[in-house]
């Protein structure tokens, strides 16, 4: 049995056959201010939910407070920090070249490899006999990130991953300030990618990302958290990739809008202007019904125009049809924000 009570989500989009719900999948959003103030919510904000990649702005905040000027770190450079990218040449060259600041390598990564995202996103196909290795990993940057601060603290590098490791330590102070979750009530577990990770409610994510828009100066990482998302969102191509739906978003958002995508459906936004982040979880963790329910709350937040919608039509998934071209059904979100 789980350790933790299961959360209460609710029907966040429905697959229709003929009109009649075949598939429903649940789950739950929270629309959070900067001051912390829950604005909107659907489903269960407050139970802790595994963050996946949506941590990395956090994660990445030490490296970008403390030690940034000291390797030169462009715009660019950050926003590859904080990215779940497709390995494309662009994000793995910019990696090695992150790596040889500190005289590292490929090989100090310890995010293992998988075929770039790239593949899955476009329909492209590998060449026969291509070969990948950890610079290709969605999750390269992060690491690259964390061997940087390493460096920055003069610490080993070596067991960077641990818990213990000051780099993990700097990490989980950084989590715990933007989510305002103490550090000794934090759900830990452990990535994809092997790096320690953190469940936070809903409402505690919206507010953490909603903190990255302020003006002034954070009390303890100074212009950071603004350093950092103004960089995701004008490097939304290193960030994510060819279709990949941070792209498809932050473009959507003309500068406005930060995105951070998580595994098993996990999506978070933030709007500069409005000072609000939106936080959201599809239970089963299928990115396509999240994306359908995701651009419902945008609409039902009056955050899109007709350019923006346009935009974000590439992430509603077609109308389904069967082998004989035959339309048999669609996607449709059914999700109703309630205002508080």
């Amino acid at each position: 049995m789980p350790s933790h009570a299961l959360p209460h989500h609710v029907p966040i989009t429905v697959a229709c056959r003929g009109g009649h719900p075949e598939n429903i999948h649940h789950g739950s959003f929270a629309v959070v201010d900067a001051q912390g103030r829950l604005l909107a919510s659907v489903g269960d904000v407050e139970a802790p939910l595994f963050t996946r990649s949506s941590l990395k702005p956090f994660q990445a905040m030490p490296l970008i407070a403390h030690a940034a000027d000291c390797y030169g770190l462009s715009d660019a450079d950050v926003a590859l920090l904080c990215a779940s990218h497709s390995g494309e040449p662009m994000h793995v060259e910019r990696v090695a070249a992150l790596l040889a600041k500190i005289g590292a390598g490929e090989a100090n990564l310890a995010c293992g490899s998988h075929v770039p995202f790239f593949f899955g996103a476009t329909g492209a196909t590998p060449e026969p006999g291509a070969r990948f290795n950890r610079l290709h990993h969605n999750c390269s940057g992060k690491h690259t990130g964390m061997l940087l601060l390493a460096h920055a603290l003069g610490v080993p590098q070596a067991g960077y991953l641990d818990l213990h490791h000051p780099v993990q330590q700097k990490i989980v102070a950084s989590v715990s300030h933007f989510s305002g979750v103490p550090i000794d009530q934090l759900v830990r577990g452990t990535d994809g990618c092997s790096a320690p990770n953190y469940a936070l409610p809903l409402r505690a994510l919206a507010h953490a990302f909603a903190r990255l828009t302020l003006q002034k100066p954070d009390p303890v990482y100074g212009r950071a958290p603004q350093r950092i998302a103004r960089a995701m969102s004008a490097h939304p191509e290193l960030v994510s990739g060819q279709g990949r739906n941070d792209l498809a978003l932050m473009r959507a958002g003309r500068g406005d809008w930060v995105s951070k995508v998580g595994a098993d459906g996990v999506q978070v936004l933030a709007s500069f202007s409005r000072g609000v982040g939106i936080a959201a979880k599809v239970s089963d963790g299928l990115l396509p019904p999240l994306m359908v329910a995701f651009v419902s709350a945008l609409e039902q937040l009056d955050w899109l125009g007709d350019q923006a919608r346009a935009d974000l039509a590439t992430l509603i998934p077609p109308p389904l049809k069967n082998a004989a071209g035959i339309e048999v059904g669609e996607m449709r979100a059914v999700l109703t924000l309630q205002r508080v």
